[in-house]
C-alpha cells in the first residue's frame, strides 16, 4: 500500500544562528495533522538531474492542528538543506510521515532530555506537548540538557528559560564546549550535567527515570556510557542518532 504524500506550505522562517533555520508549515491537505512529539518526516524534492531525493528531519513541535515545526543545519553542499534554507514563504514541499519511534514513553516518568545541536528538535516538542496541559507533568520533575559548541548556536533559549520560569519542575541546563570570553554559564560537555543530575537523583528515581537522547553519535555513546557506569538500566535511555 503506498504511503499518502503531503503538501507542506512555508508559513513562516527564521534564523536562529548564520546556519542554522526554524520553518513553520502547513499541511495543505489535512485539517489536522496528526503525529506524536519526537517522530520525523521524510521531506522529497527532485535534483536538476531528475534524480529524488529524500532527506528525514525531526518535528520541532507538538501536535498543533495542521502545522509542524522544523529545525535544520545549512550543510555546505548539501542539497536538501540549502534548499529549504533558500526558500520563501508560500513555497511548497512534499514529504511523506510521521515516521518513528523517538517519543515519550507510557506511563511517563521523570526524564532527562539530553540534545545537542538540530538535537533539540524532538525535544522542544516533547517539552510543548508535556507542558500544554497541568496533568502531562504535574507531579515530576523534567531536565533538557543542551549542549553546543558555541553560545551562537543556544536555540530557542528564551522559550526554555520562559518555560522553566513557569514550572519549578522544569530544569534547563545549558553548557557550551569552545566558549568566548563573555560567556559566563556552564562550560563542557552534557554528559557532566547529565551525570551530575543522576547522581543527584534518589535511588528510586535513578531506577524509574527515563533519559531521551538526540544528536551525534559520540555525544550519545557518552552520555549512555556515563549513565550506565552510575547505575541507570539501559532499558531506560532511549536515543536517536542524526550521523
Amino acid at each position: 500500500m503506498a504511503r499518502p504524500i503531503y503538501t507542506a506550505k512555508l508559513v513562516r522562517s527564521r534564523w536562529l544562528s548564520d546556519q542554522t533555520r526554524h520553518f513553520e508549515w502547513q499541511v495543505e491537505e489535512l485539517d489536522r495533522f496528526d503525529f506524536k512529539a519526537g517522530q520525523f518526516i521524510s521531506m522529497l524534492e527532485k535534483k536538476d538531474d531528475g534524480k529524488n531525493v529524500t532527506r528525514a528531519y525531526s518535528i520541532a513541535s507538538a501536535p498543533r492542528g495542521r502545522e509542524l515545526d522544523l529545525c535544520l543545519n545549512r550543510v555546505p553542499h548539501g542539497f536538501f538543506s540549502n534548499f529549504l534554507c533558500d526558500l520563501t514563504e508560500g513555497a511548497e514541499v512534499h514529504f511523506h510521515g510521521p515516521h518513528g519511534h523517538f517519543i515519550l514513553r507510557d506511563p511517563l516518568h521523570d526524564s532527562i532530555f539530553v540534545a545537542t545541536g538540530t538535537g533539540v528538535a524532538p525535544m522542544r516538542g516533547f517539552l510543548q506537548w508535556l507542558f500544554a496541559e497541568e496533568h502531562r507533568h504535574a507531579g515530576k520533575h523534567f531536565w533538557l540538557v543542551y549542549g553546543t559548541r558555541y553560545e551562537k548556536d543556544i536555540y530557542y533559549q528564551e522559550e526554555f528559560e520562559a518555560l522553566a520560569a513557569a514550572h519549578p519542575n522544569f530544569h534547563y541546563e545549558i553548557t557550551v564546549s569552545r566558549p568566548g570570553e563573555a560567556w559566563k554559564g556552564r562550560k563542557g560537555y552534557v554528559q557532566v550535567i547529565v551525570g551530575e543530575i543522576t547522581q543527584q537523583l534518589s535511588q528510586e528515581q535513578r531506577h524509574m527515570a527515563d533519559v531521551y537522547i538526540c544528536g551525534l553519535n559520540n555525544m550519545v555513546t557518552s552520555v549512555r556510557e556515563t549513565l550506565i557506569g552510575l547505575g541507570v538500566d539501559p532499558k531506560h535511555i532511549i536515543f536517536e542518532r542524526y550521523d
